[in-house]
């Protein structure tokens, strides 16, 4: 039987991330002791097209900026998702293509920010998520915590958010102080994961974490 394909894309048209090149590996360690798919991780945009996605059960974008895109590549892209492709949002992943709406439509919303760059509480709002059933109801974890425009939670599923009383929500810029950690929904046919975590090394490192990303793929994978 062949593999399941999960492209990764790690290219950074904006900030780069120091956290790529483990997480890549760490993507790669996931795929190979699961044995459910193999990575195909680039920083080539190219490979994003209509021919390539054909054999390509999720994407997993890691990426920042407008990224170098034709429109053809967008509309195959977006068609990919709405066709049943699965999609893996990873933290800098809603810091990108802030002028292809359709992206953050399809994604859930926006990177407007980051306030808070400590240790935090998170909550886990759903515990019989592939991506969080291991989880305790709250847990203790440093991260670059982002906040979101264009994002409500009428229009996902909440899977893990920040618990406002472990932060100054003076330094916050939502009016419902509704922050968000992780969440999913279907788009179309397809399914969209994604996860605010990784922003540092050390985490990709931290088992909680592994099992939360691989979750996460296989869940967009419809495998669980």
């Amino acid at each position: 039987m062949n593999k399941r394909k999960l492209l990764m894309l790690t290219h950074s048209a904006g900030f780069r991330h120091d956290y790529l090149p483990i997480a890549v590996e760490t993507v790669k360690e996931l795929g190979t002791e699961s044995r459910e798919f193999e990575v195909i991780a680039t920083e080539d945009c190219s490979l994003v097209n209509e021919e390539n996605l054909k054999n390509t059960s999720a994407l997993l974008f890691a990426t920042t900026g407008e990224l170098p895109m034709t429109e053809e590549q967008k509309v195959a892209l977006i068609r990919f998702v709405r066709e049943g492709g699965g999609f893996i949002g990873v933290h800098n992943a809603t810091d990108t293509f802030y002028k292809f709406p359709e992206y953050g439509e399809m994604l859930g919303g926006y990177f407007n920010g980051h306030p808070w760059t400590q240790e935090i509480v998170a909550r886990v709002e759903d515990s019989n998520h592939p991506a969080t059933k291991h989880l305790p109801k709250s847990f203790r974890v440093k991260e670059e915590v982002y906040t979101f425009k264009n994002w409500s939670r009428n229009k996902t599923h909440v899977l893990i958010s920040l618990d406002t009383s472990s932060v100054d929500l003076s330094k916050g810029n939502r009016t419902d102080n509704d922050y968000v950690l992780s969440w999913c929904h279907e788009y179309g046919k397809g399914r969209v994961f994604y996860t605010a975590f990784g922003h540092f090394k050390e985490i990709w490192h931290e088992e909680w974490f592994k099992k939360h990303i691989l979750g996460g793929i296989l869940w967009s994978m419809n495998i669980l």
